[in-house]
């Protein structure tokens, strides 16, 4: 028993210290976002993102990345919008009521609010609040009662299967507590004093300097956003609302940041990639650890046990490997150096070459039906059952699709194209099976067939009056202008790609940012380039660009119902995510190097970058948020936090390891500006 007692007065040094008013913890930053109030803490053990929500509905939230577990506390409906502020917050270790060390925050906060009353506490993980905050209702195993004093009110419970759980604790400094409503001091605010704790294995934090060389933008609020979201064993997607490994995202970040990641870093990206592989060789999209895995286990086969599980609902990320990796392995300097040594290192007895080869085997079969019958029916297609497979995973995301232009008319070319330039270069000869020799053999016809036949099935022309009557009739919908549209339209047929195909082969008629996949992942000829780099920069609603950023979807020449679920209060639609801004201006700077096109065809592509970079430029106070909507007003686009309009399906992360990826890009000398968005 002599290392629990130890442990017990390790711990119970921490919280004296943390109670004696100890500075705060020195790995922090604050950022205000539309209703939310983010403080963001790491040190030592302890990483954690309080999130404090104003308004009508105020919300108190902690998330730690250790389990992807938290702690919140939603209050009853204000008759007048609450506001909070915060004040120091320290880092902690308190040991729980049997000695074990939980790991968490102290901080005070104030909320100017008459009267709150506490609707309902959820301690668990952070896919349980997640759950909570969107539908309400949370399992009933989770929940636990309120524990009252005279000056403040608790929760706390162990983690479903025993192990150390989670605390949650307010003690009111201003104002007083009556009958479990807290009520305002003389001053009209609410003073609380809170401790926020989790009982989950912490992470392994990696400190800013190890993440990026000299290359990365000096950009304080990406940076501090990278290093939260940056651990040993994986890099999390997202806080509050994804405090875990996604792989799309994990593939699409390296990718970016690629350039300005130091090699340890970019190989955590693509190893925690290859050790959740299915059996089959697809990629996990989301993982559940802690306690949801214990729910997950709970409904599967009644047990408790904590062993992750993993989900591989979507499609792309399976497609989406293979380039990534040849981009590190073969087309980096340092990556190629460090290929072969990568590819021999062992995950629990398993090398990751055997991995990588999973996957392309996978890659391979799914694409063979395409290639000898190349129609709509043999495009790779969401799984059954499933509205959503790609990174627009919303439930309307795809406008009813069932076969989305990513990862058919990009991702599949590339992912095969990546594969046969993996086996040329000798690296996956340790891993082949004595039927692989002939299958890669067949990728050069698959993959041509691949280019040439898919992309067309998602092309879509709007004859140049149809067009003008369209734009001009949604623009009063919309309450935008429609006379910079008009003025982009000259007279020939507007162009763009479908953002997928639906169950019948029929294009879904929304334009979309997803040609800046094609851009940073293909060689579209010509043609297919000026295409893509009018829809980027031609004003909304005939195209995405907006004074507000370059938005990821327009309905414009959609049917009415379908113009409904995109508006500025849908998740994926006319609002603007900040990642797909930077995936279209790191597109079209690499075409722009190409040697093989004509004056006409750079001249469309260096006014879109120019177009571009405007208006990342205008939008650069939110760079590292997930995304953000807009309003028109006085003239112009003013943008709008998302999740702050009463309308808002959800709300946007402060911090997003995608929207990190400007660090690694730079606007272009040559990007003179002049855009006529607005």
């Amino acid at each position: 028993m002599r290392w629990r007692r130890a442990l017990w007065c390790g711990a119970a040094l921490a919280l004296c210290t943390a109670l004696a008013g100890a500075a705060p913890a020195a790995d922090q930053y604050t950022r205000r976002e539309g209703l939310n109030l983010n403080r963001f803490v790491r040190e030592g053990p302890v990483a954690a993102h309080i999130v404090l929500r104003s308004g009508a509905a105020p919300r108190l939230i902690v998330a730690f990345p250790a389990g992807n577990s938290g702690v919140g506390l939603w209050f009853e409906p204000t008759a007048r919008p609450a506001q909070w502020t915060i004040g120091p917050a320290t880092a902690v270790t308190i040991p729980d009521a049997k000695g074990r060390p939980l790991h968490g925050v102290v901080f005070t906060a104030f909320v100017a609010a008459p009267r709150l009353v506490v609707k309902q506490a959820v301690l668990s993980s952070i896919r349980v609040l997640r759950d909570y905050q969107a539908l309400g209702t949370a399992p009933a195993m989770v929940l636990t009662m309120s524990r009252y004093k005279a000056d403040g009110v608790s929760w706390a419970r162990d983690r479903l299967d025993g192990a150390a759980g989670y605390r949650l604790s307010l003690k009111v400094t201003d104002g007083r507590l009556d009958h479990g409503a807290l009520l305002a001091g003389a001053d009209g605010r609410i003073g609380l004093k809170v401790t926020a704790l989790t009982g989950e294995k912490p992470l392994t934090p990696v400190p800013i300097a190890d993440l990026l060389n000299g290359k990365a933008a000096p950009d304080p609020a990406a940076r501090h956003a990278l290093e939260f979201l940056s651990y040993r064993e994986k890099f999390l997607a997202g806080s509050w609302r994804f405090d875990t490994y996604f792989g799309r995202d994990t593939l699409m970040s390296v990718r970016l940041l690629m350039p300005a990641l130091k090699p340890q870093a970019v190989e955590t990206g693509l190893r925690s990639v290859l050790e959740r592989l299915s059996p089959s060789g697809e990629v996990a999209h989301e993982e559940d650890i802690g306690e949801f895995a214990i729910l997950d286990h709970i409904k599967a086969d009644g047990s408790r046990s904590a062993a992750p599980t993993y989900n591989y609902n979507m499609i792309d990320g399976n497609v989406l490997l293979a380039p990534v990796a040849r981009a590190w392995l073969l087309d980096d300097p340092r990556g190629r150096a460090r290929a072969a040594a990568f590819l021999a290192e062992r995950d629990q007895g398993r090398r990751l070459g055997d991995a990588l080869m999973r996957n392309l085997r996978f890659v391979i079969a799914a694409a063979r039906p395409f290639a000898a019958d190349p129609r709509h029916g043999n495009l790779l297609h969401l799984k059954p059952g499933m509205d959503a497979g790609e990174w627009r995973d919303s439930n309307t995301g795809l406008g009813g699709g069932r076969y989305p232009y990513d990862v058919n008319a990009v991702f599949v070319p590339a992912a095969l194209q990546s594969a046969l330039d993996l086996f040329r270069s000798h690296l996956l000869d340790p891993y082949l099976a004595p039927d692989d020799r002939r299958d890669f053999a067949a990728l050069p016809a698959m993959t041509a067939t691949w280019q040439a036949k898919a992309p067309p099935l998602f092309a879509m022309r709007v004859p140049a009056a149809d067009a003008r009557r369209q734009v001009a009739a949604y623009a009063g919908k919309a309450g935008v202008p429609a006379a910079p549209a008009l003025d982009a339209i000259d007279g020939e047929p507007v162009a763009y790609d479908a953002i997928a195909l639906d169950a019948s082969g029929k294009p879904v008629p929304i334009e979309n940012s997803d040609v800046g996949f094609a851009l940073l992942f293909g060689d579209p000829p010509a043609s297919q380039l000026k295409t893509m780099a009018e829809t980027i920069a031609r004003p909304f609603p005939a195209g995405l660009m907006t004074g507000a950023g370059m938005l990821v979807a327009d309905p414009v020449f959609a049917p009415p119902a379908l113009q409904a679920e995109f508006g500025p209060g849908a998740y994926h639609g006319t609002v603007v995510w900040s990642w797909q801004q930077a995936l279209a201006a790191a597109g079209l700077a690499r075409q722009l190097r190409r040697d093989d096109l004509a004056a006409d065809v750079r001249g469309k592509l260096a006014a879109a970058q120019s177009c571009l970079w405007d208006a990342i430029d205008a939008t650069s106070a939110y760079r590292s948020s997930e995304l953000w909507s807009w309003r028109y007003s006085g003239g112009r686009y003013h943008v709008v936090a998302f999740g702050a309009g009463a309308k808002d399906v959800d709300e946007s992360n402060a911090a997003q390891l995608w929207s990190t990826v400007f660090l690694a890009l730079h606007r272009p000398s040559t990007a003179a500006g002049g855009c006529p968005a607005g």
